[in-house]
């Protein structure tokens, strides 16, 4: 039968484009509702709900800027006052904004990676666990990246250590919240084809990537739909917590 998620509601943010999308669609696919958060992305959010209802599943957009400090409790309250719970929270939001050595980086672009990719991560969390408590369930999926585990590099090194800080984030937090029912793991993609390289990474620098990854392409956003799916669901992963699944085409084990 498959990963289903019926009567479950599913807040995914970032969800207009890329990663965020496929996960979007797949849990739709899955039989959930789906909020699908974006910020600037608007019509391509809402592609995304019509896409869901179009193959019988039910979603609606929301917008929030997360690097506001007050949007992640505002988002959640929205999502719940409009479907009752967030059963599922998927913490996909978040970019590189700019290529910048360290010895180059200006604060201003220093504390807006951080406030994108570790503090709206955070307060979603945070906002999300009250209800989470009072169901007795849950499942958080924060989307760390492979640049944590390489650091990073060609000025990608605060992202990748924002990243890092994700992941260690999600380990303490499953152990934070096991004893209340909730699950909490991430997701480790590698280098894939989606918008984010087309704003920050010429053919060139791709090219190289591939180089380096054993199966000798990039992947793909819908091939994060499984790992996501498998990771949020209490049917398949329910002895799965803490956990940060490398997803990257063989270029870096755990």
């Amino acid at each position: 039968m498959g990963i289903r998620f019926d009567d479950q509601t599913v807040l995914v943010t970032g969800a207009g484009t890329g990663i965020g999308a496929a996960l979007a669609r797949g849990f739709g696919s899955a039989g959930a509702t789906v909020a699908v958060h974006y910020n600037a992305s608007r019509d391509p959010a809402e592609k995304v709900v019509a896409d869901i209802e179009e193959a019988g599943g039910r979603g609606f957009a929301v917008r929030a800027d997360l690097t506001d400090a007050a949007a992640p409790d505002a988002l959640v309250s929205a999502v719940v006052e409009r479907v009752d719970r967030v059963d599922v929270l998927v913490n996909n939001a978040g970019d590189l904004l700019e290529r910048s050595e360290v010895a180059d980086m200006s604060d201003d672009v220093y504390r807006g990676i951080i406030a994108l990719n570790v503090d709206s991560v955070f307060r979603m969390c945070r906002a999300a666990i009250p209800g989470m408590r009072d169901a007795g369930r849950g499942a958080i999926v924060n989307v760390s990246s492979i640049a944590a585990r390489t650091g990073g590099g060609g000025g990608s090194v605060v992202y990748a250590a924002a990243k890092a800080a994700v992941a260690t984030l999600t380990r303490g937090l499953a152990g934070e919240l096991a004893g209340d029912g909730i699950r909490v793991n991430a997701l480790s993609p590698g280098v894939i084809d989606t918008p984010f390289h087309e704003r920050h990474s010429d053919p060139e620098r791709l090219e190289r990537m591939v180089g380096g990854i054993p199966v000798g392409r990039l992947g793909r956003p819908d091939e994060m739909v499984g790992p996501v799916l498998f990771l949020a669901s209490d049917e398949y992963a329910s002895y799965v917590s803490g956990q940060v699944l490398e997803v990257n085409g063989g270029q870096v084990s755990p």
